[in-house]
């Protein structure tokens, strides 16, 4: 790897704002803000508004919504 062209890759805290759900990772990002995690160190905190905390595929919550009657119009002009 050549010297000085790499981002610094460090310890940050991803804090999902919607859910309050906080993860301590690796990136590149960084911030301004800290916060001190559970190891009683203090890390760049970067705020996300979705994660696989608040997400509806990852939660659960997900929903399909059939708008105009597509699904039927589908299974009807593909029917065997």
């Amino acid at each position: 790897m050549k010297a000085d062209i790499h981002p610094e890759y460090r310890a940050v805290v991803f804090h999902d704002v919607t859910s309050d759900f906080k993860i301590l990772t690796r990136s590149t990002l960084g911030s301004k803000e800290t916060v001190k995690w559970e190891d009683g160190n203090e890390y760049p905190l970067i705020k996300i508004e979705i994660s696989s905390a608040s997400h509806p595929f990852y939660t659960g919550k997900h929903k399909v919504i059939d708008s105009g009657g597509r699904i039927d119009k589908f299974q009807k002009r593909y029917a065997r």
